[in-house]
């Protein structure tokens, strides 16, 4: 089986975040990127349903500071990567660069996660499949081949739907679908020497652009109210915070 797994090089979430440039551009200085989370859970299944004759590949649309993200995908497991060399401009832009590797390529399944951790839009895996003509489906919770046909978990409010769908098509992954793979030193030596190829991007008519960033707004004053006076609290919601 042939397999795409596309990774996003987000900042951590216990990074400090701050922007530049009349807060038009996100500052990168001192931030630490890892593999999106939902990405790696998308990746250690991958690297499960691959089986002896199988392949892996990872693909990352990103500019050369995110190799270093992509050489960790391949100590975890993955047999070669690819990177489009762009800023990964918006939603549109990513999904674009992964449908024209995929069109060249004939992968048989393709996996990502539900959504990166920093834009949290969730949007890219839909359009891929819709360039492709292909099903896409998410969010997986779980994933089975069985020949040609994929049986998924995917969840739903108030429960979950199985769906059985024919190959190829694209997943976007979230926990539990399989258990997070921690790269071992053997691992890591040999993902020095794993193929990683840079490609340029496919041009894109620019349907976004970017007016400023903002911080959360910070946190309020905390008020405490003696357990001893529940009237005063019932006041405060209603006259102060007006939630009654």
């Amino acid at each position: 089986m042939k397999i795409l797994v596309c990774i996003s090089h987000v900042p951590d979430t216990a990074s400090k975040i701050s922007f530049t440039d009349n807060n038009t551009k996100f500052n990168a200085a001192g931030v630490q990127f890892i593999i999106g989370p939902y990405d790696e859970y998308a990746l250690s299944r991958a690297i499960e349903l691959r089986g002896d004759a199988g392949s892996v590949t990872v693909l990352n649309v990103g500019e050369a500071d995110t190799e270093p993200t992509i050489r960790k995908a391949l100590a975890i497991g993955a047999d070669d990567a690819i990177r489009v060399n762009a800023f990964p401009k918006d939603s549109y832009f990513v999904a674009s660069q992964i449908a024209a590797i995929a069109k060249s390529e004939k992968y048989d399944l393709i996996l990502m996660g539900r959504e990166s951790i920093d834009y949290n839009s969730g949007l890219v895996h839909g359009m891929v499949g819709e360039m492709l003509g292909i099903p896409s489906i998410s969010p997986v919770m779980k994933l089975d081949i069985t020949g040609n046909k994929a049986t998924m978990a995917r969840e739903i409010e108030g429960g979950k739907e199985i769906v059985e769908i024919a190959l190829p098509l694209v997943a976007g992954c979230q926990e539990p679908i399989a258990e997070w793979k921690i790269p071992n030193m053997k691992g890591i030596m040999s993902a020095r020497t794993k193929p990683l190829k840079v490609v340029e991007p496919t041009a894109v008519e620019e349907t976004t652009s970017l007016n400023s960033y903002e911080l959360p707004a910070p946190k309020g004053a905390c008020k405490m109210i003696d357990a001893s006076t529940p009237e005063k609290l019932f006041e405060a919601l209603k006259n102060e915070a007006k939630v009654l």
